[in-house]
């Protein structure tokens, strides 16, 4: 993901195209991942569509590998897409469907740190393959590890626990009212999703304007080298490798409208400094300092919203909610390259750019008020079903066992 732009920088593609590619295979995700959170809340098991997304992402990295033109380069993008609309509803339900009585909220945490430890080696592969002259070996790399993922998944297939429809007996918390519209489920939702967009349009915008904006250079800052600019960002994901289980485990413990604004406060800093960078010639030492509250806003960020999914959706609708979800990903994924591009085309720099998305942090804190756990995620004892077994509910919030109706 984060050597793409530099890859096809480097064969003198515009920021425009770099990020209409994106763009293309944020849109088609969006497409799959309904389909495949519609596939889950049906009862399908969440390692096929995994097991989808390991030969998806080979064939694109076979083309991406040898791309030299942009149809190429968008057939890449396309499966690249479709590739990540099957895994990530499927991999997010996994999460509290595997849980038992361990809280999910820690569970995300420990996914997370899984999530930060891989995109940190692939990225540093990439920076020692920039410095060697061969970048495009990140996909060779990719397609490697993917063929690892689908031969993993099929002797060890994701641990789904209890039957999933078993789950859909949960009921909501003490006290709510919920709302009466055609969609009770969502309207609860919503401020997560309004949240999301704005953070997964900065994680978006990490991926696609930052390394063009550190190659092409500020105002006064000056231009760096690609094997310079994804040593910064390769360092941005150390740090978060390193904060991502210990920042994720305290929030675990707190309420996700607290970790929620410590992630807005965290992506507000970091884009400012990233735009101030842009006036100054030692401006890379303010990109360094944004680097620690970008990394720490993220780590906030992915276990704490994906919590805040589960405590804000019933189970029976789970399925739809992480595919709902997950399009914030895509719909940042579409909108954010392709606005970033033409900014970056049109004032050869990134300042107004890193000045916006740091206003539009401040501006959705608000909407932190109306987030309140109203569902638990819950699992029923594994053997509950079999004759002569007690069934009993565990709390995988509190870890403890909970009455069963």
């Amino acid at each position: 993901m984060f050597m793409t732009p530099l890859i096809f920088h480097a064969i003198d593609f515009s920021a425009r195209e770099v990020g209409s590619g994106l763009a293309v295979s944020a849109l088609i995700g969006t497409v799959v991942r309904l389909l495949s959170g519609a596939l889950l809340d049906r009862g399908i098991r969440c390692s096929w569509p995994v097991r989808g997304t390991t030969l998806l992402a080979i064939a694109a990295d076979l083309i991406l590998l040898q791309a030299d033109n942009y149809n190429s380069y968008l057939v890449g993008q396309l499966l690249l897409g479709c590739a990540a609309g099957l895994y990530w509803p499927a991999i997010e339900l996994a999460v509290p469907l595997s849980c038992g009585s361990m809280p999910s909220g820690k569970g995300y945490a420990l996914v997370r740190s899984a999530d930060a430890l891989g995109i940190g080696i692939g990225t540093l592969i990439g920076t020692a393959a920039a410095t060697l002259g061969t970048l495009r070996t990140v996909y060779s790399v990719e397609a490697v590890c993917m063929g690892a993922v689908l031969v993993l998944i099929s002797l060890y297939p994701l641990q789904d626990g209890p039957p999933y429809r078993v789950l859909s007996c949960n009921s909501p918390e003490p006290g709510d009212q919920l709302p009466t519209s055609r969609l009770p489920w969502l309207l609860p939702l919503l401020p997560v999703l309004v949240i999301s967009v704005v953070a997964t349009g900065i994680l978006a915008l990490q991926q696609s304007a930052l390394p063009l904006d550190l190659v092409r250079g500020g105002l006064l800052r000056p231009a760096l080298s690609e094997s310079h600019s994804s040593a910064l960002i390769a360092l941005q994901l150390t740090l978060l490798v390193s904060l991502q289980w210990p920042v994720g485990r305290w929030l675990a413990e707190r309420s996700v409208a607290f970790g929620l604004g410590l992630s807005l406060a965290g992506f507000s800093v970091g884009c400012g400094l990233i735009a101030l960078s842009s006036l100054f010639e030692s401006g890379t030492a303010l990109v360094l300092a944004a680097l620690l509250p970008m990394a720490f806003a993220q780590a906030a960020f992915l276990p704490t919203a994906t919590e805040a999914v589960i405590e804000e959706t019933p189970p029976e609708h789970r399925g739809l909610a992480m595919a709902l979800f997950s399009q914030c990903f895509a719909i940042s994924a579409i909108v954010a390259p392709l606005a970033g591009g033409a900014l970056l085309d049109l004032q050869s720099n990134g300042l107004v750019l890193w000045l916006l998305m740091g206003g539009a942090c401040i501006v959705v804190v608000p909407t932190l008020r109306n987030l309140k756990p109203r569902y638990r995620a819950t699992a029923i004892n594994a053997d509950a079903h079999l004759p002569g077994k007690k069934q009993q509910r565990i709390d995988a919030v509190a870890g403890s066992p909970g009455n069963l109706r």
